[in-house]
């Protein structure tokens, strides 16, 4: 009895299996009864597949950006670092030393205006 079931089950399933692989599923009535349900699943599909690709290119342009922002980070604290050498004191008097223009040895003087 419990084999009969079995081998039942069996036929059942391949016959399935066989009516999807034919396409004769497509024109029994409860697959065309179920026509918009199944069009409707396989927008959904599509849409989610859309919605996966279009996820993965903005998380691959987020990473991008962020490595152009470290890079960018990188450029502007070198570029700092070159500016705080340059304007040191010592530095731009050795520059215009070379130019021809010498520090003054003596201090600046206030004006002061008498009304």
């Amino acid at each position: 009895m419990e084999k009969e079931a079995t081998n039942k089950k069996l036929k059942i399933s391949l016959g399935s299996f066989r009516s999807i692989l034919g396409g004769s599923f497509l024109t029994d009535d409860r697959t065309s009864k179920n026509f918009p349900f199944l069009l409707f699943l396989a927008f959904l599909g599509i849409i989610y597949i859309g919605n996966s690709f279009y996820a993965e290119k903005n998380i691959r342009k987020v990473e991008r950006m962020q490595k152009e922002l470290r890079e960018l980070r990188y450029k502007h604290i070198s570029t700092k670092a070159v500016l705080m050498q340059r304007s040191r004191q010592s530095k731009v008097a050795s520059v215009l030393e070379q130019k021809g223009i010498k520090e003054s040895t003596t201090p600046p003087k206030k004006i002061i205006e008498l009304d």
